[in-house]
């Protein structure tokens, strides 16, 4: 029996900085009650770049219609808790196995071609979900959205309540469990063929590797966390609109991994909480123009380099390989 790889073993300790990092974010809720609310946002979003992350940054599979999985997820979720029963945990497990399900259907569409082209499939299933939502109006609700979602309490005795600490405690929960299940999943040996499969898919084929399975795994995991978060969002909002679908909620997803980092589960966690703070203190300052120092702000990022960026006594310095002036 061989043993298995150091350093995929020690990639996949936890460091004493990460216990007390999540031990802080469970109690951030309860600590800052009149900012619950978009503590749950953080959560759930981070979630999602966590899902677009597994075939971003450990496949390379670049998509512009993930939000049809999270649409997804959260559609399923609000109508299993109008139609059949609240409960949350089973209406987040309905949405999780419609999301992956339907990651499963569309995996086919990216195992050939070019990556432009599986781009341009990818947005296509997400325009396609979107106006089958808006045709299906007798169920979805259509542009009116779907209403009427009540949530029971979670696990029986916690309700979720206006100030939103229940939501961002069950949130967060949520992320922590897939969190710790994506750690293992990318840093074991499966996880070491998705690398190899990204760093170069001929190559990967001819040692042996299953290419056209691992694909089809990697894509219907990565569906299936985008539908907890999608399903995550339903419930704690009572609500679910066309506009999970729509292609700015693929876009976003991306702008925050280009924040935090690609190939780097915390890199989705990191953009989430820098993208929406951001969001939120500028928007408070300037409505209007928010966007606009949104992009100034992605724009330095990609100019000067995150590490840069968080040092800038480092800005006029060459990097390692650049010439000196």
């Amino acid at each position: 029996m061989t043993k298995p790889n150091n350093s995929l073993l020690s990639s996949g300790r936890w460091k004493p900085w990460e216990y007390a990092l999540w031990l802080l974010a469970l109690a951030a809720p309860f600590a800052l009650p009149g900012h619950a609310l978009i503590i749950n946002e953080i959560a759930i979003v981070a979630l999602f770049a966590v899902s677009l992350d597994l075939i971003l940054g450990y496949t390379g599979i670049v998509s512009l219609g993930h939000a049809a999985f999270f649409g997804m997820g959260a559609y399923s979720a609000a109508l299993f808790a109008k139609l059949v029963m609240p409960d949350p945990l089973v209406g987040l497990a309905v949405g999780m196995l419609s999301a992956g399900l339907l990651g499963a259907l569309c995996s086919v569409t990216i195992l050939r071609g070019t990556d432009l082209t599986r781009l341009m499939v990818t947005l296509g299933v997400g325009l396609i979900m979107l106006e089958l939502a808006n045709k299906m109006s007798w169920l979805t609700g259509g542009a009116d959205g779907l209403q009427g979602v009540v949530m029971g309490p979670l696990l029986g005795k916690f309700e979720f309540d206006l100030y939103g600490q229940t939501s961002a405690a069950y949130s967060i929960s949520v992320l922590l469990l897939v969190f710790v299940l994506a750690r293992r999943f990318v840093n074991s040996p499966f996880g070491a063929t998705l690398k190899a499969i990204r760093d170069n898919r001929l190559r990967a084929m001819a040692i042996g590797i299953p290419v056209s399975n691992r694909l089809v795994v990697v894509y219907t995991v990565a569906a299936t966390v985008a539908g907890a978060a999608g399903a995550l969002l339903a419930q704690t909002s009572s609500f679910a609109s066309l506009d999970l679908f729509e292609f700015h909620r693929s876009a976003d997803v991306m702008l925050l991994l280009v924040v935090g980092g690609v190939g780097w589960l915390y890199g989705g966690v990191v953009g989430a909480i820098v993208f929406k703070l951001m969001q939120d203190v500028i928007s408070s300052i300037t409505p209007q123009y928010w966007t606009f120092w949104m992009g100034l702000f992605l724009v330095v990022l990609v100019l000067v380099g995150r590490e840069r960026l968080i040092r800038p006594w480092t800005w006029f310095k060459p990097s390692a390989g650049e010439p000196k002036s």
